[in-house]
């Protein structure tokens, strides 16, 4: 029965996804947001809402480890399986200097956290709103820079913004209905097999988590609208590590779980350092890095499982 649920989950994931990308991208046209804009910052916001589901679902329930695990595993999974999938579709044939600067901005996130981890830090609220409060900086920085042009969004049809709040509104039902039915199952089939609570986090939940992300992706990469793509997957990432990471200390403080400060952190950083250097040296997200990206992320699942 729970592998049925994790199916349902999964359509709902999708169905609320179609919705969020929909309703924003007509809502964003009217406030003249560029496409990259609308994917870091509104669309990658919503995109987000299953981490944070399922994140504050489990520290709810006394499952911080899962939490923090399925955050950086969701990172993982956005940068190299999500944008990997997204660039076999249609690649990204020419990146610009703000993009590079969002992957810079991971990155020193990413470090921070690193620096933190082997401090055996303690995430308390204090964190959670200089956290916040750099998040919104971030995202305001960019809306700020990103709305000179639409140009890349005018043939995308425009709803009401009755009907755009709308699709939107019925989207967050759906991811966050969804990931609340895909958390439970996915916890109670892995428990059965004796896994641990951070590997659950950092591979299953992490990817049914990333679904949404994906189902944008993909979309995008079939209207050759990848940049749209891309700005989702740094957006999504950053929201994650500091809206989300954020809001989890408000609820219980806590340290970054053994496993993952010795282990999937390293990894969230070596793979988004990877990104940034194909897109500095080569200027593009061509198949390759698609082909190598899921090979990375294979050998990364079957590390955690052997």
């Amino acid at each position: 029965m729970e592998y049925l649920y994790i199916l349902l989950g999964l359509l709902l994931f999708s169905f609320g996804a179609e919705g969020i990308v929909r309703g924003s991208i007509s809502l964003a046209k009217q406030f003249n947001v560029s496409l990259f804009a609308i994917g870091i910052v509104i669309v990658s916001a919503g995109t987000s809402l299953p981490e944070l589901a399922n994140c504050l679902k489990a520290v709810s329930n006394g499952f911080t480890d899962l939490a923090v695990g399925t955050l950086i595993g969701s990172n993982i999974a956005n940068i190299i399986l999500i944008m990997g999938m997204t660039v076999l579709v249609f690649p990204i044939l020419k990146i610009n200097k703000n993009q590079l600067t969002q992957t810079i901005i991971n990155i020193l996130i990413a470090l921070i956290l690193i620096f933190l981890a082997s401090q055996s830090f303690v995430f308390n609220y204090y964190y959670g709103i200089v956290s916040i409060l750099l998040l919104i900086l971030i995202m305001f920085y960019q809306v700020k820079i990103g709305s000179i042009d639409v140009s890349d969004v005018k043939d995308q049809k425009t709803y009401s913004v009755f009907i755009a709040f709308l699709l939107v509104i019925i989207g967050l039902i759906f991811l966050i209905f969804g990931s609340e039915i895909f958390i439970f199952s996915a916890v109670s089939i892995a428990n059965s097999f004796g896994v641990p609570e951070s590997v659950i986090g950092a591979s299953l939940v992490a990817f049914g988590t990333s679904l949404p992300e994906l189902v944008v992706g993909v979309y995008a990469a079939l209207r050759k609208r990848v940049e749209f793509a891309l700005g989702n997957i740094l957006g999504s990432n950053i929201y994650n590590l500091l809206g989300i990471f954020g809001l989890l200390t408000f609820f219980e403080a806590f340290k970054i779980p053994n496993f993952v400060a010795s282990y999937d952190i390293y990894v969230m950083i070596f793979v988004t350092t990877y990104i940034f250097l194909f897109m500095f040296f080569f200027k593009k997200l061509n198949k390759i890095y698609g082909i190598l990206s899921l090979l990375a992320y294979i050998l990364y699942i079957s590390s955690l499982y052997i």
